[in-house]
């Protein structure tokens, strides 16, 4: 079997010529990517809720308003009733926390929800609602087909840059500026 290129830890940012409403002007931070397939989170795509909205359906009480008013992010069309929390890696480990990397984790369950709430979570944390999901070989062919870039991970894309600034930030990564590349697609 063909060794691939990882994409797990990167992140991918949509070209200008990718209309895909669920990715344009998207930065995507890849969770895994293996030759079955990939699952990553929107990083950049806030929806119509702040984390009080998703804690009061859970019966999860948050009185920090700062905590509260956090905005939550389609992280992607695949199971959007489903939350993902992309947080950096800490010393505690809750239920279902898998690391990516020494400097990223990602965690599913609600115990982490609890701890955010009281202000015991992770230091930096983005909470979506559903995923970016590839199967086999089919990231591969988006990159060749020039969909994508992509970049290593940095914390202060995902986590301190303004949502609105993302895009333009993970593409300045690469010294990109992404609103220069066509949005015409061609073929020599």
């Amino acid at each position: 079997m063909q060794e691939i290129k990882s994409f797990k830890n990167q992140m991918l940012i949509a070209v200008p010529s990718l209309r895909d409403p669920n990715f344009d002007k998207g930065v995507i931070f890849m969770c895994q990517h293996n030759h079955e397939g990939g699952l990553g989170l929107v990083i950049n795509h806030p929806i119509n809720m702040r984390l009080k909205g998703l804690l009061d359906q859970m019966d999860i009480a948050v009185d920090d308003e700062n905590i509260a008013n956090l905005p939550v992010y389609a992280g992607g069309p695949v199971q959007q009733d489903r939350g993902f929390i992309l947080h950096t890696s800490e010393a505690i480990k809750w239920e279902t926390t898998v690391d990516i990397s020494e400097e990223v984790s990602l965690t599913t369950s609600q115990d982490i929800l609890k701890a955010i709430a009281r202000g015991e979570g992770p230091r930096h944390f983005l909470i979506a609602l559903g995923y970016a999901g590839w199967k086999e070989s089919q990231l591969e062919a988006e990159m060749k087909e020039n969909s994508w870039l992509s970049t290593d991970y940095d914390e202060s894309v995902i986590f301190n840059t303004p949502i609105s600034k993302r895009w333009d930030a993970a593409a300045k990564k690469m010294g990109v500026d992404i609103r220069l590349l066509s949005s015409q697609v061609g073929h020599a």
